[in-house]
């Protein structure tokens, strides 16, 4: 019987220190437009399996067939888990994530983080960046996160370059 196996990658994630000053950046380059929420609240916070917190903002655009996120972390936790360059992560919509992320650590990809939104949507990234470079983000995809992609996807969707950085 074959696992659960990831699908094609729906975000790739850069890590910044500023996510305005990065939205700018990459918004000059016609990527956008980017919409920024500050301070994004998570509950049920764990890092290498500790409880921890995760103070971080993001801004999201569209980018060819995938969805970007800027992210800065601003607190570090029980260690600092967003560095301030460099690629972060590559985010998978999968259909089970409790049996995805038994794979990722039984493949060497072990949990780096697990927290849920308040709204109750759990999310894990798991730590691939000997084999990868990069961490995997896994998480189901709610209508509510299907709708958040589709609205990034809709905006980008013959921007004109104008309000290029949008609050959420």
């Amino acid at each position: 019987m074959v696992g659960p196996v990831l699908g094609p990658p729906v975000q790739i994630a850069y890590a910044v220190d500023d996510v305005h000053r990065a939205a700018r950046r990459w918004s000059n380059r016609g990527i956008g437009p980017f919409f920024v929420r500050e301070h994004i609240e998570v509950v049920d916070v764990r890092v290498r399996g500790v409880a921890a917190t995760f103070d971080h903002s993001s801004a999201y655009a569209w980018w060819g067939s995938v969805m970007v996120e800027l992210i800065c972390q601003h607190d570090g936790g029980t260690e600092p888990f967003v560095p301030t360059s460099g690629l972060h992560h590559v985010a998978h919509f999968v259909d089970d994530a409790v049996a995805t992320a038994a794979m990722l650590t039984a493949s060497g990809a072990p949990e780096a983080l697990y927290a849920q939104t308040t709204a109750g949507m759990p999310f894990a990234m798991h730590d691939a960046r000997a084999e990868l470079g990069h961490y995997i983000e896994i998480y189901e995809p709610t209508p509510r996160l299907r709708g958040f992609y589709d609205m990034v996807r809709t905006a980008a969707h013959d921007w004109s370059g104008d309000d290029p950085i949008r609050a959420l």
